[in-house]
C-alpha cells in the first residue's frame, strides 16, 4: 500500500526542459554541464527524462513558440518541435508523461488531432497537449497572415479547436477494430463515425484515421492567467500550467479556477493546478540565497530590456529615457500578451515608476519562494500542497547537477513523508495524474438506447 500524505493527496511532478535556457535566464547555457546545442540535442533531452522517471516524475514539458527575434531567450532560438522531440523520448522511456505546447492559433484542429493522437499511441497513453492561444503577434507574418488575431478571437478559436479535437478523438469507439483473420473483418463500420462539424472557425467532416490510446485521449493542459485563460482552462483543461508568486495568490487562483470548472458543469477534483517552480538548493540557507541573488545581479538588462517588449508584440523600448517615466503606449499590446501588457502599464502608472524601475520590478516578479536546504526547500513545497496552493509543481530544468540536488536530495525527503510515490500506479499519463479516461460520447449515446430498448422490452 503505497504511503500517502496527510491529505490522502500526493504531490504531482513535472520536468520543463528549458535546455539552453528560457526567459530571464540568459546565462545558463553558460555551464559547462549544458551542451551549447542541448535546445536541439535529442540525446540531452532523453538523458534527462530518464532521469525524471527515475524519480517518478508525472511529466516532461516542452515549451514552444513560433516567433523570434535576436533578442529572444537562448532556448527559444533554436529549438526542436515539440511532438517530433517527444515522439523520439517516447520511445527510450516507459512511465513518464509526454506534453508538449502546440498552438490552436496557427494549426487546424485535424492535423492536430491527428499528431496529438499519435503521439499517445507511439508511447503507450502517455501524450498530453498545453493548448495556446498564441500570444506572439509577429507569428501572424510566418503564417501569410497580415496581422495577429484579437484577444476575444483567439480564445474563442482555441474553445472550438479544443471541442474539435476531443471530437476528433472519438472517431472510433473502442471496439471498433475485430481485426478478425477468420471472417475477414477487419473494422466494425457502426463504430466508425464521422464529426461533421460547421462552427465558427472551422468545418471538419472527419472521420479521424487513428484509434485511441489506452488513456483514451491525450491529457488536456492550458496555461493563462488572463480572464479568457481561465476560462478556457476551467472548460477543457486537465492540468493547469500557471506561476504564483505567494501561498495566498496560489491557493486564490486554485479556488478561483475549480469554482469556474464546477459552474461550467465539470467535477472540480478533476482539474490539477501545476505551477511552474525554480529551487535553489545548497548545503545552507545563506549559500542557496548567495546563488540566486548572484543569477538575478547577473542579468544583462539590455537583453532584460529587450525581452521585456515581448508583450508589447517586441516593441523597442531601447528608445527611451531609462529615467523617465514609463512611456505612454496607448493600446500597445492589445494583439499580443494583452493581459500582462495591460497590468504593467497599470502597475507602472499607479507606482509612479520609470522605465528602469518597472523593467526591474517585473524582472524580479519570478523570484522563486523555494531556496535553502534540501530540508528547507521540501518543507516549503509540504507546506504550498497542504494548503491547497498546488496540486504539484513543474520544475524548472537546466544545469543537471541542480536538477540531481533536486532529485536526490529534496524527494528523499518528501517521499518519506509520502507526499510523494515511490512506484508509478500506472503506465499512463492519466492513470499516475489520477484522472479519469474520458468514455467515447458515441458508445455512451449507444449504451444509452440499448438500456432504453432492454428496459422496454422488460415492460413488454
Amino acid at each position: 500500500m503505497p504511503r500517502t500524505s496527510a491529505t490522502g493527496r500526493q504531490l504531482k511532478l513535472g520536468a520543463v526542459l528549458y535546455g539552453t535556457g528560457g526567459p530571464g535566464d540568459d546565462a545558463s547555457w553558460r555551464s559547462p554541464e549544458i551542451p551549447g546545442d542541448a535546445s536541439v540535442d535529442i540525446d540531452w533531452y532523453i538523458k534527462l527524462a530518464k532521469q525524471a522517471e527515475a524519480a517518478k516524475f508525472d511529466l516532461m514539458f516542452i515549451v514552444d513558440s513560433q516567433f523570434i527575434t535576436p533578442n529572444s531567450p537562448p532556448h527559444y532560438l533554436n529549438r526542436l518541435e515539440p511532438l517530433t522531440l517527444l515522439s523520439a523520448v517516447a520511445v527510450k522511456t516507459t512511465h513518464i508523461g509526454l506534453v508538449g505546447t502546440l498552438t490552436t492559433s496557427y494549426n487546424t484542429p485535424f492535423n492536430l488531432a491527428r499528431r496529438l493522437a499519435s503521439l499517445d499511441l507511439i508511447s503507450h497513453g502517455r501524450a498530453g497537449w498545453n493548448v495556446v492561444a498564441t500570444g506572439d503577434g509577429g507569428t501572424a507574418a510566418n503564417y501569410s497572415l497580415p496581422e495577429h488575431y484579437d484577444y476575444e478571437t483567439r480564445y474563442a478559436r482555441a474553445l472550438e479547436s479544443v471541442k474539435v479535437i476531443q471530437g476528433l478523438w472519438n472517431s472510433y469507439e473502442d471496439d471498433a477494430f475485430p481485426r478478425d483473420r477468420e471472417t475477414g473483418q477487419f473494422v466494425d463500420p457502426s463504430r466508425q463515425h464521422r464529426l461533421d462539424h460547421k462552427g465558427q472557425f472551422f468545418q471538419v467532416r472527419g472521420p479521424l484515421n487513428i484509434e485511441r490510446s489506452k488513456q483514451g485521449q491525450p491529457v488536456i493542459f492550458q496555461a493563462g492567467d488572463s480572464e479568457g485563460g481561465r476560462d478556457l482552462g476551467a472548460a477543457v483543461g486537465e492540468g493547469i500550467f500557471t506561476f504564483a508568486p505567494t501561498i495566498e495568490a496560489g491557493v486564490a487562483f486554485a479556488q478561483d479556477m475549480r469554482a469556474r470548472a464546477a459552474a461550467k458543469g465539470r467535477n472540480p477534483d478533476h482539474l490539477l493546478i501545476l505551477p511552474q517552480v525554480r529551487t535553489w538548493i545548497a548545503d545552507t540557507e545563506a549559500e542557496a540565497v548567495e546563488q540566486e541573488r548572484y543569477e538575478r545581479l547577473g542579468r544583462d538588462f539590455s537583453k532584460t530590456q529587450a525581452q521585456f517588449g515581448r508583450p508589447f508584440e517586441w516593441h523597442d523600448f531601447s528608445q527611451y529615457d531609462l529615467d523617465a517615466p514609463f512611456p505612454e503606449l496607448g493600446s500597445l499590446g492589445d494583439r499580443s500578451f494583452k493581459t500582462q501588457a495591460d497590468r504593467i502599464k497599470a502597475v507602472a502608472k499607479e507606482r509612479n515608476l520609470t522605465l528602469r524601475q518597472t523593467v526591474e520590478f517585473f524582472s524580479d516578479q519570478f523570484k522563486s519562494p523555494f531556496i535553502g536546504t534540501p530540508l528547507a526547500v521540501a518543507n516549503r513545497i509540504q507546506e504550498w500542497f497542504e494548503a491547497g496552493a498546488f496540486d504539484g509543481v513543474n520544475l524548472h530544468v537546466t544545469v543537471p547537477s541542480d536538477f540531481t540536488r533536486f532529485t536526490d536530495e529534496v524527494l528523499p525527503i518528501l517521499r518519506e513523508r509520502g507526499v510523494v510515490r515511490s512506484e508509478y500506479e500506472a503506465d499512463t499519463l492519466r492513470g499516475n495524474l489520477g484522472l479519469p479516461i474520458p468514455e467515447n460520447h458515441w458508445t455512451q449515446a449507444r449504451r444509452a438506447t440499448e438500456e432504453v430498448q432492454s428496459g422496454l422490452l422488460e415492460t413488454s
